[in-house]
């Protein structure tokens, strides 16, 4: 089930939809199937002042369904996107290197910043990674250190995090 979270889940078809996101309403689309991961990244980025709504899909297919407003997700304004992705590679249904292939080769999402977040170590994922246009890679567990400064590297810090923290 894909979910909103901001100090809690709550169903995303339950959620109130403004309009594009603004400075003050950042949407974060995190795909991960770990429960302990998804608690860990929520918790930490808001122990440094998180005030961003997150949708979490719990794998590559329902982030893809959700992307492009269809399955669950098909009542959804496909035009409303996140700000940014966090993806995890590792994941069932659609593995995330090929949820990354689809943003990036679609006109609709291809502008959207993809960071990978994962276990892997292994130079071949990132190398692919980096080849399909992901934004940032960091190995987990993620330090919170290392993923402001790559969502500062690609301008988006003070959307995630209190300017102070940038």
């Amino acid at each position: 089930m894909t979910s909103r979270a901001n100090g809690g889940e709550t169903s995303a078809s339950t959620m109130p939809r403004t309009g594009s996101p603004t400075r003050h309403a950042v949407e974060v689309l995190l795909v991960e199937d770990n429960p302990t991961d998804v608690e860990f990244a929520l918790r930490a980025l808001r122990g440094r002042g998180l005030r961003n709504h997150f949708v979490v899909a719990r794998d590559g297919a329902e982030a893809l369904d959700y992307l492009f407003a269809r399955g669950a997700h098909a009542g959804r304004d496909a035009s409303e996107l996140p700000t940014l992705v966090l993806l995890d590679l590792r994941l069932p249904n659609v593995d995330g290197i090929e949820v990354l292939r689809i943003i990036k080769s679609d006109e609709r999402t291809k502008a959207i910043p993809v960071i990978v977040l994962t276990s892997s170590r292994q130079d071949d994922d990132r190398t692919r990674c980096d080849a399909l246009g992901a934004n940032g890679y960091i190995v987990k567990p993620v330090d919170l250190e290392k993923l402001v400064h790559a969502v500062s590297e690609i301008g988006y810090c003070w959307m995630l995090l209190d300017e102070s923290a940038c």
